[in-house]
């Protein structure tokens, strides 16, 4: 195995170099994975391991049943930043200092150097797993945005989903709860208006209602938000925000069309609202999707994403990307709340990215997740509910039940059987009175035999 992974190095390696010179082209195809094992005198799947960690880096494109292109565009850059200068004084700048780190003699730190630390057991139990390198400053705070190169992989990443975001344009933080947290912080005041996604993402209306602020439901359809209500509400209510999620829609499971993308947007510039686009499962749906963030290049959308459900709950790892003007002042209250992300989790996110495990894992995860939800559509439709399939499986579906039935006993029943359920209601803000009574399905869980009983029996007493 050692030897298998030295040799897929020295592959990655050669072949980056190459790239870097020029020697294929942009849009170039590769060599065929049995050519180049030929060439390189190594097994056809130790090359495929090679080609696999290049599309990690983001150097090559994998087209199923074509073969493997040269994609890397550069990222652009801005001139560099002469070193901060002012005095910090102000609570935002001494905080921020602790973490950039501008000034050579540090007396006014409040931290012991990093290099006190560097012996302790933390870097023996980090560096074997490749989290932690040689420098002193691998047990310090970081940066005020987060780890750079991951940063960087993830404009990439963006790139890909034909989303440009300038290097001071991206913050990393503790997943997309804690972006929509900084967001409402900043942008919103008690007794402010917000739109929001009805059926909708739950926390954040809890979120909402703990600051204080008044929500309004714009209609979810199977194509996304409803534009005529949309652009309806934004006349009457003037929000400062419209909270959405583009893709795998949660609870939904819809996703966006392109006609309605551009209506919103249209509808958005037309009325001065800012869109915070909540892309959680960008990881699982094709990159050339619809978003909004993609057809604005962020100017006025405010895109969120995270690792947290793709990678998993407890990697507290996401990001905000937005208009450098905007993205400014959230890293202000970034430091100001949390002071900063975790470079461990950040690295080690990075290292799963660059080695090629993480987009393995994505192709596993895709492929579960459609072989879940064909079965959980049909296993639904024939407890007796009503269920939307999504054109991009997700992890969730919307069900309905054909008749009348009350949510609160529903749920009640469930809890008595040890079955946890999602009430619809819980995902609207505002209920809207002769609703259908609904579930949302987390399709991992959704052929599980004594829920699909339950739901016939509440099927057949509802008649």
């Amino acid at each position: 195995m050692k030897d298998s992974q030295t040799r897929v190095d020295k592959i990655v390696e050669t072949l980056s170099q190459r790239l870097a010179n020029g020697l294929y082209r942009i849009g170039e195809r590769l060599p065929s994975i049995r050519r180049a094992a030929q060439e390189h005198g190594v097994s056809k799947n130790t090359m495929a391991d090679a080609y696999d960690r290049l599309v990690a880096q983001g150097l090559l494109q994998a087209r199923p049943g074509s073969g493997y292109y040269v994609s890397r565009r550069e990222l652009p850059q801005t001139s560099p930043a002469p070193p901060h200068l002012a005095a910090a004084v102000d609570l935002v700048s001494l905080l921020r200092e602790q973490l950039d780190r501008h000034y050579e003699v540090r007396p006014g730190d409040g931290r012991p150097p990093a290099s006190w630390t560097e012996g302790s057991e933390l870097r023996r139990h980090f560096a074997g797993r490749g989290i932690a390198g040689s420098s002193a400053d691998d047990f310090g705070y970081g940066h005020a945005r987060g780890f750079e190169p991951l940063r960087d992989r993830l404009r990439l990443m963006l790139m890909e989903r034909s989303i440009t975001a300038k290097p001071d344009g991206l913050l990393l933080t503790h997943g997309a709860n804690h972006a929509m947290d900084l967001i409402i912080r900043h942008f919103l005041q008690p007794g402010d208006t917000v739109l929001v996604d009805e059926p909708g993402y739950y926390p954040l209306f809890a979120k909402l209602a703990l600051a204080k602020v008044n929500m309004i439901g714009v209609p979810r359809r199977v194509d996304g938000p409803d534009p005529e209500e949309f652009e309806l509400k934004l006349a009457r209510h003037r929000p400062k925000l419209f909270f959405t999620q583009s893709q795998a829609h949660n609870p939904t499971g819809g996703s966006l069309a392109p006609s309605v993308a551009f209506s919103l947007l249209q509808a958005a510039e037309k009325w001065g609202v800012l869109i915070v686009e909540n892309d959680a499962f960008a990881d699982i749906v094709p990159p050339e999707s619809p978003r909004l963030a993609a057809l604005d290049q962020l100017n006025r959308v405010i895109y969120i994403g995270t690792f947290s459900k793709t990678l998993s709950a407890s990697l507290r790892c996401g990001f905000l990307s937005a208009h450098p003007s905007l993205v400014a002042p959230l890293t202000d209250m970034a430091i100001l709340t949390t002071v900063a992300t975790s470079d461990f989790v950040e690295r080690f996110v990075f290292g799963l990215i660059q080695s090629g495990q993480y987009l393995r894992h994505l192709r596993r995860l895709r492929a579960r997740v459609e072989a879940a939800n064909e079965k959980a559509v049909d296993a639904l439709d024939q407890a007796g509910l009503d269920v939307h399939p999504s054109r991009v499986p997700g992890f969730y579906l919307w069900a309905e039940f054909r008749r009348p039935l009350n949510e609160l006993d529903l749920f009640q029943a469930a809890v008595r059987q040890s079955i946890f359920l999602a009430p619809g209601s819980m995902f609207s803000p505002q209920r809207t009175q002769g609703a259908r009574a609904a579930i949302r399905v987390n399709v991992a869980h959704a052929t599980d035999p004594r829920f699909l009983s339950f739901l016939k029996s509440a099927a057949r007493s509802s008649a």
